[in-house]
């Protein structure tokens, strides 16, 4: 088989198992922060065994390196504690939505990182999703575990954007797989204090869980993604990556019997059309200016 249409089918299994992640905030009897404390363990021991097998260096090039991939650690152990708590609150599909406000708030956050201009469209994009956020929201009261869900996966997609433009500005410089077994060792050793005692008491059964969740739907599909690029653009996976919250969804409905409100589904065909034109329109800046 053609290199690019093998990578480009991984691509997609690869982002429906990212899809698949949102599950196990309901299917793992845990707290969020329990969770992310499995997850990043499982995904630290698997990504860093990937490294020694590739004979690729553990030791970063300095002490700012290793500064630098400390905060992303921390960034992506938020992130990951608050995606898992949004939909704990909410529901899969509540929560998948409100995070994949990140793309355009990665847009308003750029200026800050790299220097541009905020153009118009950007500030329109920034609407469509306050509306679509705005439509979700059943209650203005945070006392609405829905309303509460929709912020925190919000503040998730906030940490999200945040750690992609500070390692896209001082830690691009190593593999996607190296990068990311740093970075899942500073999350574990993050959440250790607030999760050990928790986790300690898992059954085996959990325990299966959160080595599948780590392993097979963390480990794996950040190693697939690396693999993928070998041979396809930026623009191909984050136009891929958009279908994440779909796949989401429909595993949240077939599998956890989700029935999504009418207002969800309007809200967040304009969050996502938001999130896919940001995406389309990054990589046509990208080529304008090479």
């Amino acid at each position: 088989m053609d290199p690019i249409k093998r990578s480009l089918y991984s691509l997609h299994f690869t982002v429906i198992l990212l899809g698949g992640t949102a599950l196990f905030s309901q299917i793992i009897p845990l707290t969020a922060m329990t969770i992310t404390l499995g997850r990043s363990f499982f995904a630290a021991l698997f990504l860093c065994a990937l490294v020694r097998f590739m004979k690729e260096p553990f030791a970063l090039n300095s002490w700012r390196d290793y500064l630098i991939g400390t905060l992303l650690g921390v960034i992506m152990a938020a992130h990951w504690v608050t995606y898992f708590l949004a939909m704990q609150l909410a529901s899969v599909s509540v929560g998948i939505i409100a995070l994949f406000t990140f793309p355009v708030i990665t847009v308003l956050l750029e200026p800050f990182f790299e220097g541009i201009r905020l153009a118009w469209q950007d500030v329109v994009s920034a609407v469509v999703v306050f509306l679509g956020i705005l439509i979700m929201v059943p209650d203005a009261s945070l006392a609405n575990d829905v309303t509460l869900g929709i912020a925190v996966g919000v503040l998730s997609a906030l940490f999200y954007s945040l750690r992609n433009l500070l390692h896209r500005r001082s830690f691009s410089h190593y593999s996607g797989i190296r990068a990311m077994a740093f970075q899942t060792m500073v999350v574990t050793a993050c959440i250790v204090p607030f999760g050990f005692s928790e986790i300690r008491h898992a059954d085996l059964n959990t325990w299966g869980l959160l080595a599948v969740l780590g392993i097979f739907f963390t480990a794996i599909p950040h190693a697939a993604v690396a693999a993928a690029l070998q041979h396809l653009r930026a623009k191909t996976f984050s136009l891929v990556a958009c279908m994440q919250p779909f796949y989401a969804v429909i595993f949240a409905i077939i599998l956890l019997n989700e029935s999504p409100r009418w207002q969800t589904i309007i809200g967040g065909l304009l969050v996502i059309s938001a999130a896919l034109y940001e995406t389309i329109n990054a990589q046509k800046s990208t080529k304008a200016t090479k």
